[in-house]
This record gives C-alpha cells, sequence and structure tokens, in this order.
C-alpha cells in the first residue's frame, strides 16, 4: 500500500518512544480504524493511541479482532489491522491469519511480546509468535530494536498489499514499544530496495497471452472460470468486457461471488461441491476453462483425476506456485488478473482484426442454456404447518435487502444456501470463509464489512452452530454502534455435520445435536444489547425481515427456526467426481439430460 501522508508533521530525528512511533507509522499508512485487546506486552502502544486520529475498536476475543479485520479488508480492499498482546492474545490470532492467508486477505496484525531479555526463557504470556505463525502469513517480522519499527511498519504494509495479498505480522517486544529512538519514515524506494527478493509480476508474459488468445478463439465449448483472484485485482470490469466480447458463460467460485453479476445471461453461477448444476456439468463439458484468479480448489475439481478430461486449461494468476499445483495448466501465466485480462482483450482483437474468426459457440450456448432450464436451484416449499425452510427465508431476505447489501456467511450449510440464493450483482458484497471454512467467522467478519461500509446494510447469516462460537462480538458492535443484521438458521444441529452422518453414515447421528431450547436467543441477543426477534411460521417472515431492516441504531438478531431435515443440493460427495454430482430429489429422474 502506497502510504500518501506526509511525513513532513513529524521532524526528521525527533526523539520518540517505540510505541509512538508504532502508532505514528499506521497513521502514516492511512489506517482509520484498527481492532484489539489491550494487554501486558503491547500495553505501551495504547497509550499514544488516545492521542491518535485512528479509531480502536475493543472486541471481546483477540480471535473477533483478527476477523473484524478481514471483514473490513474484504470490503475497502485496505488492509485490516488487528492489535493485541503477547501469548494467549497471540495464539487467539492464529485462526483469522491462517482464515486470511487461504482466502487472500490483506491484513496486518500486530502482537506484542515479552522484553528482548526474557525471550527464551518461558517467560509469563511468552509464546514463539514468529515461529507460530510462519506457515500462516505471507510474512512476519519480530522487530528487536525501536529504530527498526517504521521499516517494518512499511514492509508489511506493502508486502500485505502487493502480488497475491495477504497477512503479515510484526511482533513488537515491550522494551522495544518502551524504548527511544530517532523518527524516520522510508520513501517507497528504501522499502523496495530493503526487500530485493520480493518483486511480484504483474503483467503477464506477452507471447503466453498471445498463445491463449489463440486458444480462445478455437474453443467450441470454452468456459471462465473465475475465482477470488479476480475481486482481489479489481478486475470485474475487465471480465465482464471479456465475456460479453466473446459471448463466453461464466461460473464465479464461492471467493468470487459477485465478480461477475449473478443477473448476466453469461453467469451460470457457482461451480464445485454445492454449486449449481449447471455450472458443475459446464465445466465437466468443456473444451477450455480459461481460469482467472482461481486455484482448482479440491471444492471445485472433485475427484482431480476426473475434472474437465477434455478441457485445456489456461491459467491466470499472481502467484507461480499455484501454476501446475492441482491441474497442469498448458498455457500458464502470471500476472495481475486485470492487467492480463486488459492485455488478453487487445490480443484477442488484434487477431480478429487480422482475420482470426472466434468459433461458433452456439451450439454450446444453446446445451447450457438446456442444462439451466432444466436444473434450476430448487427445494421442497414448506407445507401448512411444517418447520420454515432456509432457502425460503433466504429468498425473502434477498428479496427485502435495501440495494448494494452486503452478505456475510460462517461457514456450513447456511453458507452454501446464502451463495446459491442471494443474487451477487455487485463487486465486494459478498464475505465468508472459503478456504479455511472457520465456523465462528461471520459475526465479527460482518462487523468489520459495517465498519469499512457504515453506508451499506449488513446482513450476517448464520447457523445456531457458528453463531454460539463469536456471538460475543454483538457486545462490541452495540457498545460501538455498528447496526449489523443476524439471520439465524437454527435447526438445532450442526447441520452440515448431520447431512453428512445422513448421507453416508447411515443416519448415525453422533454428538451433532444441539438445542432447540437453549440458549434463547433473542434473550440473549437482548443481553447484548440488541434487538431480537423470532420466527417459527412462515407467515412472520416477511415481517420480521421489514422490521430487521427498518432497526438502523443498533443490530438486530433474527432467530430463524427452520427444518433441521433439509439439505443442501445440488452436491458432490467428497473425493467423487464431478460427473457424479447429486441433484435434488424432484430433478433425479432428468439427470440424464446432464450427459
Amino acid at each position: 500500500m502506497t502510504s500518501n501522508r506526509k511525513s513532513n508533521n513529524h521532524k526528521e530525528g525527533e526523539k520518540i518512544t517505540g510505541a509512538q512511533a508504532l502508532i505514528r507509522g499506521l497513521e502514516m499508512e492511512n489506517v482509520e480504524v484498527m481492532f484489539g485487546l489491550p494487554g501486558g506486552c503491547i500495553l505501551p502502544a495504547y497509550d499514544p493511541l488516545i492521542e491518535s486520529s485512528i479509531r480502536h475498536i475493543l472486541v471481546r476475543h483477540e480471535q473477533g479482532a483478527g476477523h473484524m479485520a478481514e471483514g473490513y479488508a474484504h470490503v475497502t480492499g485496505r488492509p485490516g489491522v488487528a492489535m493485541v498482546t503477547s501469548g494467549p492474545a497471540a495464539t487467539n490470532m492464529v485462526t483469522p491469519l491462517c482464515d486470511a492467508y487461504m482466502d487472500s486477505i490483506p491484513m496486518v496484525a500486530i502482537t506484542g511480546q515479552v522484553g528482548t531479555s526474557a525471550i527464551g526463557t518461558d517467560a509469563f504470556q511468552e509464546c514463539d509468535t514468529v515461529g507460530i505463525t510462519r506457515s500462516i502469513t505471507k510474512h512476519n517480522d519480530l522487530v528487536m530494536s525501536a529504530e527498526d519499527l517504521p521499516m517494518a511498519i512499511r514492509q508489511a504494509f506493502h508486502i500485505a498489499t502487493t502480488g497475491r495479498p495477504g497477512p503479515v505480522l510484526i511482533d513488537v517486544p515491550k522494551d522495544v514499544l518502551q524504548n527511544t529512538m530517532s523518527w524516520n519514515w522510508p520513501s517507497q524506494d528504501e522499502v523496495e530496495d530493503s526487500l530485493p527478493g520480493y518483486k511480484p509480476n504483474t503483467k503477464g508474459h506477452a507471447r503466453m497471452i498471445k498463445e491463449a488468445a489463440h486458444l480462445i478463439l478455437r474453443a467450441e465449448k470454452p468456459i471462465l472460470y473465475v475465482g477470488g483472484g479476480v475481486l482481489k485485482a479489481r478486475a470485474a470490469s475487465a471480465l465482464r468486457e471479456l465475456a460479453e466480447m466473446l459471448q463466453i458463460p461464466v461460473v464465479t467460485t464461492l471467493m468470487a461471488r459477485g465478480a461477475f453479476p449473478d443477473n448476466h445471461p453469461l453467469c451460470l453461477g457457482m461451480p464445485g461441491m454445492h454449486g449449481t448444476a449447471t455450472a458443475i456439468t459446464a465445466m465437466q463439458k468443456s473444451d477450455l476453462l480459461i481460469a482467472l484468479g482461481a486455484r482448482f480448489d479440491d471444492r471445485v475439481t472433485g475427484r482431480v483425476n476426473s475434472f474437465a478430461p477434455e478441457a485445456k486449461i489456461i491459467h491466470v494468476d499472481i502467484d507461480p506456485a499455484e501454476q501446475g499445483k492441482v491441474r497442469k495448466p498448458d498455457v500458464p501465466i502470471v500476472g495481475d488478473c486485470r492487467l492480463v485480462i486488459e492485455a488478453m482483450i487487445e490480443a484477442l482483437r488484434d487477431l480478429m482484426q487480422g482475420g482470426e474468426k472466434q468459433a461458433d459457440l452456439t451450439p454450446w450456448r444453446s446445451r447450457v442454456s438446456g442444462w439451466r432450464e432444466q436444473f434450476p436451484l430448487a427445494y421442497e416449499p414448506s407445507e401448512p404447518g411444517e418447520a420454515l425452510k432456509p432457502q425460503f427465508c433466504l429468498e425473502k431476505l434477498r428479496d427485502a435487502a435495501p440495494e448494494g447489501t452486503i452478505l456475510v456467511s460462517g461457514v456450513g450449510q447456511h453458507q452454501m444456501w446464502s451463495s446459491q440464493y442471494w443474487n451477487f450483482n455487485e463487486p465486494y458484497t459478498w464475505v465468508n470463509s472459503g478456504g479455511l471454512g472457520t465456523m465462528g467467522f461471520s459475526i465479527p467478519a460482518a462487523i468489520g464489512a459495517k465498519v469499512g461500509r457504515p453506508d451499506k446494510t449488513v446482513w450476517a447469516i448464520d447457523g445456531d452452530g457458528c453463531f454460539q462460537m463469536t456471538a460475543q462480538e454483538l457486545v462490541t458492535a452495540s457498545l460501538e454502534r455498528i447496526p449489523i443484521k443476524v439471520g439465524i438458521l437454527n435447526n438445532s444441529y450442526l447441520g452440515m455435520v448431520r447431512q453428512w452422518q445422513e448421507m453416508f453414515y447411515e443416519e448415525r447421528y453422533s454428538e451433532v445435536y444441539l438445542s432447540p431450547d437453549l440458549p434463547d436467543f433473542v434473550k440473549w441477543a437482548e443481553a447484548m444489547g440488541c434487538v431480537g426477534i423470532r420466527v417459527d411460521d412462515p407467515s412472520e417472515v416477511e415481517s420480521a425481515i421489514d422490521r430487521a431492516n427498518s432497526i438502523n441504531d443498533r443490530p438486530v438478531v433474527v432467530d430463524f427456526r427452520v427444518d433441521a431435515r433439509e439439505k443442501v443440493f445440488p452436491m458432490v460427495a467428497a473425493g467423487q467426481s464431478n460427473d457424479d454430482v447429486l441433484l435434488p430429489p424432484m430433478q433425479s429422474s432428468r439427470r440424464e439430460f446432464l450427459r
């Protein structure tokens, strides 16, 4: 991230403490908000915060600070910042750091550490934070001198936000924060010179781009396979131009929802384990997959050796480590998705102006349209007197949502239904934990998203299992006046685990039942300063949602009591081929049309 603030507000060589330098450095990096919880070793850094322009949001658990930073980064594109103390506070940050690492979220975590002389002595609240987090951060740094803090901060923000984004951790001993230093602020050139081995390639190789263009024009059954990298690269407009120019169908992965509008005629929805039957099948039958910022995740490919067997692969990714990791590409292109797509469009235009024609895609588009017509997302509506269907709740939430609403989800059945039944027509309106699949992500991430985009309505969709992991952060939301809205799809079970046990373990339900009565989510919500609403009947759904949407001075929690028997379909069982997609019962008799 390029620092825009002028350093002439601060005198070069001015004597200040390391703690003052840390907070000043964050200000120089244009940090407006940070999430954290103080403790012994980080305490010196909290003193200069009193005079700082940075808004600090006090969390109830350090994991919440990390997920809030992630939610903020998801919707703003700016790095989220979290600051906590040493030992157990730092280890509580491990899950959000790993989550951010797997989903390429720009984040800077600052942890306190015991004094330099005590490091390695098993001092109180000491742990090897750098060692523990080395494999789940893009970069981390134990800063042993106050003089080194400005450069460490500049490096952290530069690394977190360039190339493939990711989390960076700065570990600062207590005495480093207390010691004095001479203020300096490194230039961008100095930062880049200090990282000689870090030079992300953004442009893409011209020859490979031209080769990709030839392949695209020759393909008779192409699919644009779009991953989260398109959003990270701010490439949604370029993607749309490419798709419309060639009329190629588009699938958007769980991390890419909104990168291409769901209401666009070329959009096939989400592929993978719980994707649409059309998206899954179109990828399987394609002769060319144009993978843009996607990593061939196992939840998309199913059994790898049977995935898209006839397809050639063009793989565009800024991270060279992704090339060939799962599926060997025919044309690997390392570069920023936006820049590569723009160059690809130019190369395609040049070829077509030179007389090369695109293959006729009419039969392919017709075939895809047939699948879409035959296999829409479907579920059996509730009969009178029956329990609520979760899909119905989501449809009503979607239809009543103000324009530009941001949807945040936890992990499980509710995550899949949210991705399936919401219409994501704008980028950066979907926030979820994709790679790590972190239960408890939703509530704190929604708070971070609302802080980042206070002008937007933010709905968090959670399951009753997920909600109970981090719901205490609603206290933070109430006290900080962050009016998120929460919809709990409450089926009294760990829903996705129940689905698997029913389908693959002969209905042997082991340790999956929660409780229909405890806790009382309405009372819990009210105890945390929120408005609590309970919905038991389909006739109550719309009025409850309207009431929730009308409340903007505090958080709202709506407890939707939904049918525990409901399953997520379509489904590709783990380790199985995408050819063996399981359809909703009412479509099973038509599966021959997918052949």
